[in-house]
């Protein structure tokens, strides 16, 4: 039986696997830089952790989570989104984190049961920072400049970013109203599940990707219309500290997100060069989520970014320069004895810091050599009899094509004079 992968999950080879390697540096460098540390969750939680953050009219809970039940009868859930996973950690652990701002940031998978299509798939890959603990407004402006510089210094910075108040507990019933009478003389024509979510969560209705419901929708009133003069008042202020730090926005006033737990801003990335798609990140105000997960109340600010659709963007427009693994070394044994002592020699070398490899397998030196060309090695270092007796190795660079004969005793200065 040929074993393959199931459908919706890929493999990440060593080809590509260097470009997730480096955005995620990248991303480290940056979030260090704004003071955010790693932490670290599990991916698998309770499902109600899940029902309760997210929300269980959105499509995520009814039809995307992968549930299991474990040998005690607990329900248990793959993690589908990363934030409720870092609030739950701050709760249970929060004398670990001592600073009156927690500012966190994750990386890892994440599991959906979607249509697989490109740049979505049912295991995927998130980077996110939440910045916990913090009221004020220059905190959710502080987030939206994180995600753009973490797309200007990967090379996707024509990333477009749209912004949005979807208000509060207190303001948002009357926009809900508003919306209900809006859709109601259309509810016949609206798709099965936005029929179900005009009573039990109105404001999901915005989010449907029919395009029939869409059109409907053309001439519905504005959340940004409806929101409470707090709400207004921070959203202004998210906007005039986007304008001092020089962040490109625009408003849209239909954005809403997909999980309930947000409040006030919202925000999307999206990025032209992923087509229909475009969404690349997002993220947005959450003040209600520590309440909510049994912790004190707490404002709450975060954004998450999708692996696999930046490595798409940056494939498309050739953001990323290759980056080749090279190593600085393949050593080449002529007979048992030189065999013998360039185990141990390789073994010095790799200790000394230099990328180093050999054939174990007493091949021909053609095939040796092949094998050192295979690796992208930039020195074959050959020994035979000769160059034991003589304490020598012959290294041959095998890019030019010269050789040259080096003391055993001074070859890790050698290689280093070269730039190994």
């Amino acid at each position: 039986m040929l074993f393959q992968s199931i459908k919706g999950v890929s493999d990440i080879l060593p080809g590509e696997v260097w470009m997730w390697q480096a955005v995620e540096a990248d991303a480290r460098g940056l979030f260090g830089r704004f003071g955010f540390r790693e932490i670290r969750t599990p991916i698998f939680e309770q499902t109600e952790l899940f029902t309760r953050s997210i929300g269980q009219t959105t499509d995520i809970v009814k039809k995307e989570m992968y549930n299991l039940v474990d040998k005690k009868g607990r329900s248990l859930t793959l993690r589908p989104e990363g934030t409720a996973p870092v609030i739950r950690a701050y709760i249970e652990h929060k004398g670990a984190l001592p600073a009156q701002v927690s500012k966190l940031y994750y990386t890892g998978p994440m599991f959906r049961y979607e249509r697989p299509q490109g740049g979505r798939s049912r295991q995927f890959h998130q980077i996110g920072t939440e910045i916990i603990g913090g009221n004020s407004p220059c905190y959710d402006a502080e987030s939206i400049n994180v995600a753009y510089l973490f797309f200007k210094e990967i090379g996707l910075g024509d990333v477009v970013i749209e912004i949005n108040s979807v208000g509060c507990p207190e303001c948002r019933p009357r926009y809900g109203e508003a919306l209900q009478s809006h859709i109601r003389k259309d509810l016949d024509k609206y798709c099965p599940d936005c029929k179900e979510r005009f009573d039990r969560n109105i404001l999901r209705v915005l989010d449907c990707k029919v395009p029939g419901d869409i059109a409907l929708l053309a001439g519905a009133p504005l959340v940004t219309d409806h929101i409470c003069e707090h709400c207004s008042d921070h959203f202004s202020k998210v906007k005039d500290t986007l304008d001092s730090l020089g962040v490109p926005y625009r408003l849209n006033p239909k954005l809403v997100r997909g999980l309930d737990y947000y409040t006030r801003t919202v925000f999307e990335l999206r990025h032209n060069a992923l087509g229909a798609l475009d969404a690349i990140g997002a993220g947005g105000r959450y003040d209600n989520l520590t309440a909510e997960l049994g912790g004190e109340p707490k404002g709450a600010v975060g954004f998450a970014v999708g692996m696999e659709r930046i490595i798409l963007a940056l494939k498309a427009r050739s953001a990323i320069a290759e980056k080749e693994f090279n190593l600085d070394l393949f050593m080449v044994s002529i007979g048992d004895a030189a065999f013998k002592e360039n185990v141990a020699l390789l073994n010095s070398l790799r200790t000394a810091g230099f990328g180093g490899d050999m054939d174990y397998e007493a091949k021909s030196i053609k095939a040796q050599m092949r094998q050192a060309d295979a690796h992208k090695a930039r020195f074959a270092l050959i020994r035979g009899d000769d160059e034991l007796k003589a304490g020598i190795v012959t290294a041959k660079d095998l890019k030019a094509g010269c050789e040259e004969k080096v003391n055993v005793g001074s070859l890790a200065e050698w290689l280093k004079s070269k730039g190994c």
